[in-house]
């Protein structure tokens, strides 16, 4: 009914952790030379964008369920928008679906997340070796 509210809500957090993110990286690299940065982090991926990842995930998929919510008619276009608002019975069953299946939804998408970031530091740190192997050849 409206289990897509978890990962809409999970996904506004990330996104504003993403923008806080983004300007403390940019005040880092005006503070220090670009050459430093570039020689140190040349093939690290910023956390930004590794959080731009989380983001596009949570607001993908939580689009999909609200599209699906609404083609079932469990979304409205005027208040109270979701059906299972109009009595207290459907409300009960409507939080217990976000507390076990929302969160179970955006507790999933996040462990996939963070198998992406085990997958890109392995991938990161293996360029690293490859050129600082080619550097001392």
């Amino acid at each position: 009914m409206a289990c897509f509210v978890v990962p809409v809500a999970e996904a506004v957090i990330a996104t504003a952790a993403k923008k806080v993110v983004e300007k403390k990286e940019e005040s880092v690299a005006k503070e220090t030379a670009v050459s430093t940065i570039e020689t140190k982090n040349a093939n690290k991926i910023p956390f930004s964008r590794k959080l731009g990842w989380l983001t596009k995930l949570l607001w993908g998929g939580s689009f999909l369920l609200a599209f699906e919510h609404l083609w079932h008619g469990e979304i409205v276009p005027y208040f109270p928008f979701l059906t299972a608002m109009s009595n207290p019975e459907d409300t009960a069953e409507m939080l217990h679906e976000m507390a076990t299946v929302g969160v179970t939804m955006a507790l999933l998408v996040t462990a996939v997340w963070g198998v992406m970031l085990v997958v890109s530091s392995i991938i990161e740190k293996k360029v690293q070796k490859t050129q600082q192997d080619k550097i001392s050849d």
